[in-house]
């Protein structure tokens, strides 16, 4: 007979059966056991553009909004619209259902031909959709190997960690409604490993997570693990004792100066500074004149 263990709360008896109830915490009342659009219908807005993006300036949005605004650096002609998609239920409307049956943001449609319009979800299959369309040199996405197969496994790499990071260590640590040292140690320890990874990693191959290339690999780890060093996730740094990891620190600075990832970081971001939240992209022009702070100041003269 196995022993029995200690729970919490000290009267909580696993069932034989689980059975839902709202979780409580921030995100507690968004989420059921099921999927499938049970919020009812709704219809996504569409602009003008071939490239429609539905997402959050949460890590895994800007990663897409990143590589969107590089390829804007790039490409003169290339653009895209970009609409906020709130993690408060409207996930689970029809629209967004029908284009990522997960409900999670973000998801894109590429409507390059309106006869086939591609729907693209999860943020790594989206850069590389992305990639493999439109940057046809290697400029982010190494042509040759054996630098393609790395940067695919680094990208793979942040898609598996994420889960240990954002709903593991970030939701214990931040949002959930009690604070349990169980799942704080247990997801700070795998984080700082995580952390630590990298910074070896960086130490033989830097500066960039492919060497002298920086790449969709960069864009698709910086809005973790670099945000989380710098101080702008969570609120952890200290507690994570980021200082040590002075090589990490050096490559997440580096990235945060390039003008794309200053743009990326603001897509879609509905909190912070409200000169850095543009709810809405439709254009280049966009970060000049439709910003919060700007939107707001328009509204009350």
């Amino acid at each position: 007979m196995s022993e029995e263990k200690p729970s919490l709360p000290a009267d909580y008896k696993v069932p034989k059966v689980w059975e839902y109830k709202e979780q409580g915490g921030q995100f507690g009342g968004t989420n059921r056991p099921f999927a499938g659009a049970w919020k009812g219908e709704g219809e996504l807005p569409k602009g003008e553009h071939a490239l429609q993006l539905y997402s959050l300036g949460t890590p895994n949005g800007v990663k897409v909004t990143i590589m969107l605004e590089e390829l804007v650096e790039l490409f003169p002609d290339f653009e895209y619209d970009a609409w906020l998609q709130r993690i408060d239920g409207n996930q689970f409307l029809t629209g967004f259902n029908n284009i990522n049956p997960n409900s999670k943001i973000p998801a894109m449609v590429d409507h390059s031909d309106p006869a086939k319009p591609v729907r693209v979800f999860e943020s790594g299959a989206i850069m590389l959709y992305l990639a493999e369309k439109f940057d046809k040199d290697g400029v982010f996405f190494p042509k040759e190997y054996p630098m393609r197969a790395e940067c695919q496994s680094w990208l793979m790499w942040q898609m598996g960690s994420a889960p240990f990071i954002g709903g593991g260590f970030g939701h214990f640590y931040n949002y959930a409604p009690i604070k349990i040292e169980y799942a704080i140690d247990r997801y700070t320890m795998e984080t700082k490993r995580l952390i630590d990874v990298l910074e070896k990693h960086l130490e033989s191959a830097g500066p960039y997570v492919c060497g002298e290339q920086y790449t969709i690999a960069d864009m698709a780890i910086w809005p973790w693990i670099g945000n989380l060093v710098l101080g702008k996730l969570y609120g952890a740094a200290e507690f994570l004792e980021v200082a040590k990891y002075t090589r990490v620190l050096a490559w997440a600075n580096l990235i945060a100066e390039r003008p794309a990832v200053k743009r990326g970081r603001m897509v879609n971001r509905p909190y912070g500074e409200l000169s850095e939240q543009l709810h809405e992209r439709h254009s280049r022009a966009d970060f000049e004149t439709k910003t919060q702070d700007k939107l707001q100041a328009a509204a009350s003269a």
